[in-house]
């Protein structure tokens, strides 16, 4: 599912941007005080025994209750990553809009986008971490990097329930890494930021 031809090229420019900066590590001011984005809430679980019985269906929060706490903290990191990719979401949303696109259109579009900053924020995991995570995706939605937008309107049964689906991320996955996600209609993070905001919180979570 792609765009119209006849919308304007800068509605896609959004995306384009965010990947820029977290490539660059430019900086945007952001308000600690707005509580949104991707925020810490308590400080990092201990690591379980391999053999303890996991609680959740899903396979990532499993293999992620057993990492070691270095490789645990680095998940983290990466997971607010995503999160700050997922940020331009919202913004290239209301400028689609603007531009007269259909709802079936911008659905397509913020599915394209999310799973676009899946395959990057990827580039930093382990080989073991992407296979849990594509072995997953695969055997639930039969694609790798997770559902199409036909295949959430099939489930939602509306474009407009997809858009909304598409800026929601994995409760259990956030929760099991100490995160929540609100999505928010101000600049997205560069990296250098995010990083920064991360530190901030975990020293925080740690007072």
């Amino acid at each position: 599912m792609r765009l119209s031809p006849t919308l304007p090229g800068r509605v896609l420019l959004p995306f384009v941007a965010a990947v820029a900066l977290l490539a660059t590590g430019g900086t945007t001011a952001v308000s600690a005080a707005e509580a949104c984005g991707s925020i810490i809430t308590a400080p990092l679980a201990r690591p379980v025994p391999a053999d303890d019985p996991c609680p959740s269906t899903d396979p990532v929060v499993c293999r992620l209750r057993v990492l070691p706490m270095d490789e645990k903290v680095e998940a983290q990191r990466t997971r607010i990553r995503y999160h700050g990719l997922l940020e331009a979401m919202p913004r290239t949303e209301a400028d689609l809009r603007e531009a007269g696109a259909s709802d079936e259109e911008i659905a397509g579009e913020l599915v394209d986008m999310r799973n676009q900053a899946k395959e990057i924020t990827r580039a930093g995991m382990t080989p073991e971490e992407i296979r849990i995570l594509e072995e997953r995706n695969t055997a639930k939605y039969g694609n790798p990097l997770g559902p199409t937008a036909d295949q959430l309107h099939v489930k939602h049964g509306s474009w407009q329930k997809v858009t909304d689906a598409s800026v929601r991320t994995s409760y259990a996955v956030d929760r099991e890494l100490a995160l929540e996600y609100r999505p928010c209609t101000r600049p997205f993070l560069s990296d250098h930021l995010a990083d920064q905001m991360w530190m901030a919180a975990r020293w925080r979570a740690a007072r």
